[in-house]
């Protein structure tokens, strides 16, 4: 097994959208990148803590590509916005990847480099560049309960139904052979 913590905004969006992929064991969202010990999901929210919304992926490499994890990263948020993605604004939405060593690194460079090719702004242009960073992997700490699998628990609510439906479909449609 190979695990991933990866942030892209909202944790319940990543957090849908890879639940649907075949090979994907587990998916824990929590909070990682900050200095704050234990923080709570109000903590988070503030900015303050310094931690993103992330999600630890579970997955056997046998069964999907780990190259196929990180691609349906960059498919299911837009890299391009910083410290935020659609209405979610603040650093603890920010586009991040944390690699746990330097293999996890450099496939993770790699990534970045492959949704360039798909993202970024035409030459001379500054808008529409990726702006992900890849920022070491330190304390990872789990979110409360009822973050957990919060698009299967929750699928009419308001914010699922408007965020996290497009971008499951959307990873459904491209990665539709890696569909559970």
């Amino acid at each position: 097994m190979e695990t991933y913590v990866l942030a892209g905004g909202c944790f319940w969006c990543l957090d849908a959208a890879y639940r649907a992929l075949r090979g994907v064991e587990s998916v824990v969202s929590g909070y990682t990148g900050g200095m704050t010990p234990h923080p709570s999901y109000e903590q988070v929210c503030t900015g303050a803590t310094g931690h993103a919304e992330a999600v630890k992926v579970t997955f056997d490499p046998e069964v999907i590509p780990s190259d196929v994890i990180l691609d349906a990263f960059f498919t299911m948020h837009d890299p391009r916005q910083l410290n935020h993605q659609g209405a979610d604004t603040g650093t603890q939405y920010r586009s991040a990847m944390f690699p746990a060593d330097d293999a996890q690194r450099e496939l993770f460079e790699q990534a970045r480099d492959r949704a360039s090719d798909i993202w970024d702004a035409p030459l001379g242009e500054t808008e529409g560049t990726i702006v992900t960073t890849i920022e070491p992997l330190r304390e990872y700490f789990d979110a409360e309960d009822y973050h957990q699998d919060f698009f299967a628990k929750n699928p009419n609510q308001g914010y699922c139904l408007a965020v996290a439906v497009p971008k499951v479909n959307k990873v459904r449609a491209r990665f539709a052979e890696f569909v559970a």
